[in-house]
């Protein structure tokens, strides 16, 4: 073991006795009270000392062996401590090509940030290059998931998407200008290749992963916006989680992120918007058959590019075995004001993609559990 205090937070004396690890409230840690002698032996834990020489400093400094371990342990209760020497067992895993590792070094430190256990960045950013996502759509705000993803470690992304690129789909951290002509799935396939940590898309060799999320970000706004049930049928009836992004006219949207049978789908939010409009599915009908010239579709961007944004961490999130805030809610922001604001999305009971039975047993048991603290309160 080679300890080190995290260096993703940024540490700063709050007086003589209080150590604040982090400056944003989200992830900040105060380690106290601190003597001067353990500040100096706070300074020691960078990683490049193994155990039997960090107790041979320490001691240079009057602090005894058990001290010193009491102090370890405190700070990795804390959530502070890493071990450098895990680097040696998860590295292999990233080095798809010169420079792989290094290429993720400030995507390892934010991961250093939220998972905080020993070795366990690592491990997460580990399991990035064993993991498949598709995305469907290579205009403007799909490349850029798509580039996002691969240069965050995904080992395998997919992108789908018909005809040629056009003029208007280039974008910066997108697809290029030189990729104007070209098929869209193939300068698509490119550009994650570029993006790639190790300079290509996946990692060679081993059976192909399974779909481990769909991101539905297409060129025509609309189908992110208002999502077809049907289409999204599918990835429900086979439990693929999926999540929708997109920019429709001036408004961009990112998600729901559908958790099959376990949150709102797709059908759930169309369902719910009939209910609140019975006019939508006239409106709907007109929209999705109705003939469009062939002027570009209004994507600005700078919106584009919050959205591409935004989806892709949402994706890492859940990748990394978290829930993000979009699974069942969407995430909209409108020019010119620009505020983002989020709208819950409920399992509808008409719906049988079969989440509002899920959420009706979640209820039942989050009251069960309400009143059974209730008994325990009145019997104390």
């Amino acid at each position: 073991m080679r300890p080190m205090v995290r260096p993703a937070l940024r540490r700063a004396w709050r007086d003589l006795r209080y150590v604040q690890f982090g400056v944003a409230s989200a992830h900040a840690v105060v380690v106290g009270p601190v003597d001067t002698t353990t500040g100096s032996v706070l300074e020691l834990l960078d990683g490049t000392r193994g155990l039997p020489l960090l107790r041979k400093e320490a001691r240079g400094l009057g602090v005894p062996d058990a001290w010193l371990d009491a102090l370890l342990n405190r700070l990795a209760r804390a959530g502070l401590l890493e071990d450098t020497a895990a680097d040696g067992r998860g590295a292999d895993a990233l080095r798809w090509g010169a420079g792989a590792l290094d290429r993720l070094r400030a995507d390892l430190g934010s991961l250093s940030v939220v998972h905080r256990g020993p070795g366990e960045p690592l491990r997460r950013l580990a399991a990035r290059s064993g993991v498949r996502v598709q995305v469907r759509g290579a205009g403007r705000v799909g490349a850029a998931v798509a580039a996002l993803l691969s240069a965050a470690g995904v080992g395998r992304v997919d992108v789908l998407d018909g005809g040629r690129v056009q003029p208007w789909d280039v974008a910066p951290g997108g697809l290029p200008p030189e990729s104007v002509g070209e098929r869209r799935d193939a300068a698509a396939r490119r550009l994650v290749a570029r993006s790639a940590p190790g300079g290509r898309a996946a990692r060679a060799g081993g059976p192909e992963p399974g779909l481990s999320l769909v991101v539905v970000a297409p060129r025509d706004g609309l189908a992110a916006y208002a999502p077809d049930p049907v289409a999204a049928g599918a990835w429900v009836g086979t439990g693929i989680p999926h999540l929708f992004a997109g920019v429709l006219e001036a408004t961009g949207v990112v998600g729901p992120l559908v958790l099959p049978g376990g949150s709102a789908c797709a059908r759930c939010l169309e369902l719910g918007r009939v209910d609140a409009d019975p006019a939508w599915p006239r409106l709907m009908a007109q929209w999705r058959s109705g003939r469009r010239s062939g002027a570009a579709p209004a994507c600005d961007a700078g919106l584009a590019a919050s959205v591409a944004g935004l989806a892709a961490a949402h994706a890492l999130a859940f990748l990394d075995g978290d829930v993000p805030a979009s699974a069942g809610a969407r995430w909209e922001v409108s020019s010119p004001l620009l505020r983002w604001r989020a709208s819950v999305v409920r399992p509808h009971g008409g719906c049988p993609c079969g989440a509002a039975e899920g959420e009706e047993d979640r209820v039942g048991r989050e009251r069960a559990s309400a009143a059974l603290d209730g008994q325990d309160t009145m019997a104390g």
